[in-house]
């Protein structure tokens, strides 16, 4: 065989390594929904005192309308009961239905390196119909950061970052292990699955009130 071919061929043959290394990087990076193989660790993302060791926790999905429809309710409802209840957030995007879900779980452990997981958690629900149609939605997860005092360059590289991909992941493959179909919210208290229908009023909706008595209920059972 000439040996000019057979060096054309290897330089080709290269080249489509290279391409493919390449692309699969980018693609790493840009996923909306990220691999379920994950080395990564579960998030633990935990607020108040717990002192009367009662622990609710969400399931949520930052794109998800109901997940919003609780968010104010849980947060008035937490810092009523704040000394007594440890309440945690963790993410389970539904990407078949929220393109953007996974990106919005990508901007809250971003920001939560640099220590204000809270504070995008929160940005990212009460601007929740201003980024989950858009096509580039890190646009308003910059400026969320801005506003919340994140250093721009750092949350930019942790949000493409494959730590971040993988502690989502880790918690998809934590939610899977539960055996319960995957929706939003989903409520545990005590590592007890518990009905949303336990949190809302006699109209069904989730509201502070309704949140803070049944957290008062779990806690006298506590004492």
């Amino acid at each position: 065989m000439d040996k000019r071919f057979v060096g054309i061929l290897g330089g080709i043959i290269v080249i489509f390594i290279i391409i493919f290394a390449v692309t699969q990087n980018s693609s790493d990076k840009n996923s909306s929904s990220g691999s379920k193989n994950s080395n990564g660790q579960p998030t633990s993302h935990i607020e108040g005192n717990g002192e009367k060791n009662v622990t609710l926790v969400e399931w949520g999905d930052y794109e998800c309308p109901i997940c919003e429809a609780y968010y104010q309710p849980l947060k008035q409802a937490v810092a009523a009961e704040f000394n007594d209840i440890h309440f945690q957030f963790r993410n389970l995007p539904l990407t078949s239905i929220h393109p953007n879900a996974f990106a919005g779980a990508r901007a809250a452990e971003a920001a939560s390196l640099q220590g204000k997981f809270w504070q995008m958690h929160d940005k990212l629900y009460e601007n929740q119909n201003d980024w989950v149609g858009s096509s580039n939605p890190q646009t308003n997860f910059d400026s969320y950061a801005r506003q919340i005092g994140l250093n721009i360059s750092q949350f930019d590289s942790d949000y493409a970052s494959t730590k971040v991909n993988n502690s989502i992941n880790a918690d998809l493959n934590t939610f899977a292990k539960t055996g319960l179909e995957q929706a939003t919210p989903t409520f545990f208290l005590n590592g007890k699955n518990i009905s949303n229908s336990q949190l809302v009023d006699q109209s069904g909706q989730p509201t502070a009130a309704s949140i803070e008595a049944f957290l008062k209920n779990e806690i006298a059972k506590q004492s």
